[in-house]
């Protein structure tokens, strides 16, 4: 008896209801489908992970497994490396505070002239510093110009990311291999990207006049919940401001 009862103790046998009637992990299943019809997660979401679930039904992380099977079965749910997202039909998951990067991104509808690419290289070094790499090491940097439609009111941005943003944020993962700072690259979405990638983005931007021209620089740093460095922007814009620095937070998506 004995025997048998440490052996129970080390296997992780199927939740099953107090009544014996359902498994637990289908009434799970029931519940997150319910979740997905009224919008909890919209179409294209990603869904918690296992061991928030766990924690939000009370239940075991295998529990949540197998409900999560039960789903992706009826092709409700579709997980890859970066955990489950919703599949159900219907408009997709849109980001309330959705900002467009880099900073001083002029809107799509803009008549502005835009150029972005992505190279593969060491950043300057004050981006170096902030972002905690080694000196000489390389890392994906973005590069923006835009220019009104009359020549005048030129933008130029300068964009360092870190190794924290490449390993989390899958979409900005997948352009070192095209960082050959000749194609086309607008990352206008990369900080809905982060979001959905699980990470709170704070963002302190300093602005500042620069002596003796037309200009103001503003610098953008951006870390997330875990005071990680994600990015850093430097911007220049031709046009007179005075000094600002604000602060916010956008929470992470789901």
């Amino acid at each position: 008896m004995a025997r048998s009862t440490s052996q129970d103790a080390r296997s992780t046998p199927h939740d099953r209801s107090d009544t014996g009637a359902e498994p637990l992990y289908w009434r799970i299943a029931v519940r997150l489908l319910g979740e997905l019809h009224d919008g909890t997660v919209p179409p294209g979401g990603r869904l918690p992970g296992e061991r928030r679930l766990a924690e939000t039904f009370g239940v075991s992380r295998e529990t949540v497994r197998q409900a999560l099977e039960v789903l992706r079965r009826d092709g409700l749910v579709a997980t890859d490396r970066r955990g489950s997202h919703v599949t159900l039909p219907g408009p997709p998951a849109q980001s309330p505070s959705s900002l467009a990067f880099p900073v001083g991104a002029r809107g799509a509808q803009s008549a502005a002239v835009d150029r972005a690419t992505v190279v593969w290289e060491a950043p300057p070094p004050e981006h170096a510093r902030a972002l905690g790499l080694a000196p000489d090491r390389p890392t994906l940097v973005h590069r923006y110009t835009s220019t009104s439609a009359d020549g005048s009111g030129r933008r130029t941005a300068l964009t360092s990311f870190s190794p924290v943003a490449l390993a989390e944020v899958a979409e900005l993962a997948r352009y070192r291999d095209r960082a050959d700072g000749a194609a086309a690259a607008q990352l206008r979405r990369a900080y809905d990207w982060m979001r959905r990638a699980g990470l709170t983005l704070h963002h302190r931007d300093v602005i500042t006049p620069l002596a003796d021209t037309p200009a103001v620089r503003v610098l953008r740093r951006v870390h997330d919940q875990y005071a990680r460095p994600l990015e850093v922007t430097d911007l220049l814009v031709d046009t007179h401001r005075e000094a600002l620095v604000y602060e916010f937070t956008l929470p992470a998506a789901g």
